[in-house]
C-alpha cells in the first residue's frame, strides 16, 4: 500500500495531481489532511499511476485507522491521539499534538478572526486563556518578528481543525509549530472546533488542560484533577504578570508596506500609556498619530504618572478580572482625572475607567473575541466592525449620573463605550488599534488628539 504522498508524487506533484483529477490544489491538501483519496479520484490515479486498487489508501480491504474523536468519559485515547483536551467537567477531546510536548491550563475560549493568528497568540489580553480558533487554517502564513503584539505569547495553547501545513507567505521566516515549540506553547489540532465552540457558546467558557504527548500516554485522573482545580479568571489579577517591568519610551510608527514601520520624529503631545498588557500597535497607533510615548508599569501610582508631566493618559488593554487589578489601578486613574488630564482607554482600561467612575464590571459567559464584533456609536450613529478580546463586561445600569454610554454591542447589546460628562475621559471595551481586523475606530486615537487640543487650549 502506497502512501497519500507517494501517490501524489507519482501523478507529478500537487498540481499535476490536481489537473489529472480535475480538483484544485485545496482538494490535494484535503487528500494530505485525511491521508486517504475519496474513491472518485482512484479511476484516475490509477490510468496514471498504473497502481492497483490495493495500492491506495482507503482501498477495500485496507484496514482503517481510527482518527482522534471526542469522547465524553473514555480514558483510553483513540489510536494516532498524541494530545488531548481534558474539561474541568471531565469530558475527554482527542486530537493530534503539536508546538511544545508538555501540559497547560487555562480557560478554553473561542477567537473568530480570519487573520492575525501570530498578533493573536502575542495578545497579553489572552493571559491564562488557551484559544479555539474556529477559522481552520491556522499556521497557513508562518510566523515572523514583525507580527508579535508581545516578546513572549500570553496565550496558554491552542485548537485548531486542521494540521498546521507549510506556510506559504514572503513573510514567514518560522513554521508555527517550530515558534510554538521554542515558546513551550503546545497545540491541538483535529478537533472538531464547530462543536466546541457550540459548547462554550451555549455553557460558557469552560476551564481545561491542553496535554501534549507524542507517546500518547496520558495521565487521564491527574489531568481530570488539574482541570478542575484551577480557580479560573474571576478574581485573578493577572495584568501584573504581562506589564512591563520598566518605564520606557515609545516611538516607533504603524507598518507600511513596503518600508515597515516607521519612527515618530515630531509628536505635538505626549501620553503617557499605562500598561496593563498592551500591545505594540496600540502604542504604534499613538505615535502615528502624533503622541510622544511614555509607558509605565501597571502598578504605577497616578504621582507616578504626572510626574511626565502628559498632555494625556491611555489606559491598555489587558488579561484577567478587572475589579482585581482594580486594587491599584483605581486609586491611579482617579488622582489622574482629579487633575482634569484627558484620558482615554481600551478594553482592560475602559474596564477600569467605569471603575473608577463608581460603575461596577461583570464576567461575561463566553466573551466576545474576533476581528467581527459590530459596534453601534451612539454620538454618531454609525455602526463600525471592531476587532474585541474581553471576558468581563461594564455593567451600564452602574454607572453614575456623571458618566453616559457611548457605545453599545449590535450583538448582544452589552456595553462597548462610556464617558465621563463632567471631565475630559473615555473608552472603549475593543481594540481601535484592531491588529489583526478592521481599522473602522482608528478614528478614536483621533477623537483622543482632539482632546488633548481642547485640553491645552482650556490651559492656556
Amino acid at each position: 500500500m502506497r502512501t497519500v504522498e507517494d501517490i501524489i508524487a507519482l501523478l507529478g506533484g500537487p498540481e499535476a495531481a490536481a489537473s489529472h483529477c480535475g480538483v484544485g490544489t485545496e482538494a490535494i491538501r484535503k487528500w494530505r489532511q485525511a491521508r486517504a483519496i475519496p474513491a472518485k479520484h482512484w479511476p484516475a490515479v490509477l490510468t496514471v499511476t498504473g497502481l492497483s486498487l490495493s495500492d491506495l489508501p482507503g482501498a477495500p480491504g485496507e484496514p482503517q485507522k481510527t482518527e482522534p474523536t471526542m469522547a465524553s468519559a473514555a480514558d483510553t485515547p483513540p489510536e494516532g491521539a498524541t494530545g488531548c483536551l481534558v474539561l474541568a467537567d471531565g469530558t475527554i477531546i482527542w486530537g493530534r499534538g503539536f508546538g511544545a510536548e508538555t501540559t497547560t491550563v487555562g480557560e478554553i475560549c473561542f477567537n473568530t478572526g480570519m487573520t492575525g493568528y501570530q498578533e493573536t497568540l502575542t495578545d497579553p489580553s489572552y493571559a491564562g486563556q488557551v484559544i479555539t480558533f474556529t477559522f481552520p487554517h491556522i499556521g497557513n502564513v508562518g510566523t515572523n518578528i514583525e507580527d508579535l503584539e508581545s516578546l513572549t505569547p500570553a496565550a496558554r495553547g491552542l485548537i485548531v481543525k486542521q494540521d498546521v501545513t507549510e506556510p506559504a507567505n514572503y513573510r514567514s521566516t518560522k513554521h508555527l509549530d517550530g515558534w510554538l515549540v521554542s515558546h513551550g506553547i503546545p497545540g491541538l489540532a483535529g478537533i472538531d472546533t464547530r462543536a466546541l465552540t457550540v459548547r462554550i457558546r451555549d455553557l460558557g467558557a469552560p476551564n481545561g488542560v491542553i496535554c501534549h504527548r507524542a507517546d500518547g500516554v496520558f495521565d487521564i485522573p491527574a489531568l481530570r484533577a488539574q482541570a478542575a482545580g484551577w480557580p479560573g479568571l474571576e478574581g485573578m489579577d493577572l495584568a501584573k504578570e504581562v506589564t512591563c517591568r520598566q518605564t520606557f519610551t515609545w516611538n516607533e510608527t504603524e507598518w507600511a508596506w513596503p518600508a515597515g514601520f516607521g519612527q515618530q520624529s515630531a509628536p505635538t503631545h505626549k501620553v503617557v500609556a499605562v500598561d496593563y498588557g498592551a500591545k505594540r500597535n496600540i502604542l504604534r497607533c499613538l505615535a502615528s498619530a502624533g503622541c510622544e510615548v511614555v509607558v509605565v508599569p501597571a502598578t504605577a501610582t497616578a504621582e507616578d504618572i504626572l510626574r511626565h508631566n502628559p498632555d494625556g493618559v491611555f489606559l491598555s488593554n489587558g488579561p484577567g478580572d478587572p475589579a482585581a487589578t482594580g486594587a491599584y489601578a483605581v486609586p491611579a486613574i482617579q488622582g489622574v482625572m482629579a487633575r482634569q488630564v484627558p484620558v482615554f482607554g481600551i478594553c482592560l482600561g475602559h474596564q477600569l475607567l467605569a471603575l473608577s467612575l463608581g460603575a461596577k464590571t461583570y464576567k461575561l459567559p463566553r466573551g466576545h473575541r474576533g476581528a467581527n464584533q459590530p459596534v453601534k456609536d451612539l454620538t454618531t450613529g454609525k455602526v463600525e466592525i471592531t476587532s474585541q478580546n474581553h471576558g468581563f463586561a461594564v455593567d451600564p445600569k452602574t454607572l453614575p449620573d456623571s458618566a453616559k454610554v457611548t457605545h453599545v454591542s449590535l450583538f448582544d447589546g452589552t456595553n462597548e463605550g462610556i464617558a465621563a460628562t463632567d471631565r475630559p475621559a473615555f473608552s472603549v471595551q475593543y481594540h481601535p488599534e484592531a491588529n489583526p481586523g478592521p481599522t473602522d475606530s482608528h478614528y478614536l486615537f483621533h477623537r483622543f488628539v482632539e482632546m488633548m487640543e481642547a485640553s491645552k487650549a482650556n490651559r492656556g
